[in-house]
């Protein structure tokens, strides 16, 4: 990979992480404006949007640590933590529901988890969020050894147009928009950690397969 990519890969990756986390804390900076201006009259209100605002960019933050950032291969890091960290984005709002058992099969049986799994994990859930634009439900399963399936499930359940060509990595880096961008990088950490990610989509349900290492 040219430097020239790498460039163009770490611009639109920023791009994404801003506009996600420029929303909740550009709501903390205005209600501490607020509060400033009103003082004891800015009410419980003000309180409690600087509260959720917070605590939203702290979550988002700590998910794109584990999905981004080099110490989310470490295999210290289990499941248990991604359905954590997925619920602290989800759960204050409760439009997206885990239905999973963090401590359930999770693909690997008796054998030593796969470097990076979670990584993968909390990344292919981040991407199941996105496919559910009114809301639903997240699942775990594992039915055949080596492969685990998160499905994405809700009203309206689907991929923006693309982002199969983005995670398959079929698609030039000039071709990558912030939009896209969350899929070319788990394509990209699945072929550097021996993972193979690709989903199906069915009406208001979409299945994202994962393939673990030893099984490819």
């Amino acid at each position: 990979m040219s430097d020239k990519i790498d460039i163009t890969i770490l611009e639109l990756l920023s791009s994404k992480v801003c506009h996600d986390l420029i929303s909740p804390i550009g709501a903390v900076c205005n209600g501490i404006e607020f509060m400033s201006e009103m003082g004891a009259d800015a009410g419980d209100e003000a309180l409690s949007l600087i509260a959720y605002s917070a605590q939203q960019a702290s979550a988002k933050l700590q998910a794109y640590r584990m999905a981004y950032g080099a110490g989310g291969s470490d295999n210290s890091i289990k499941p248990e933590d991604v359905y954590k960290s997925i619920e602290a984005i989800v759960s204050p709002d409760g439009k997206v529901k885990q239905v999973w058992d963090a401590y359930g099969e999770m693909g690997h049986g008796d054998e030593e988890r796969p470097d990076a799994f979670s990584k993968i994990l909390i990344s292919v859930l981040l991407l199941g969020i996105d496919f559910l634009p009114k809301g639903g439900e997240l699942d775990v399963k594992s039915e055949t050894h080596g492969e685990l399936n998160v499905i994405a499930s809700g009203e309206n359940a689907g991929a923006r147009e693309q982002v199969k060509e983005a995670l398959a990595l079929a698609m030039s880096t000039d071709q990558i928009t912030p939009k896209l961008i969350h899929a070319y990088i788990l394509g990209l950490l699945s072929d550097k950690y021996g993972f193979k990610v690709a989903f199906t989509q069915d009406t208001d349900r979409v299945t994202i397969t994962i393939n673990l290492p030893q099984s490819i």
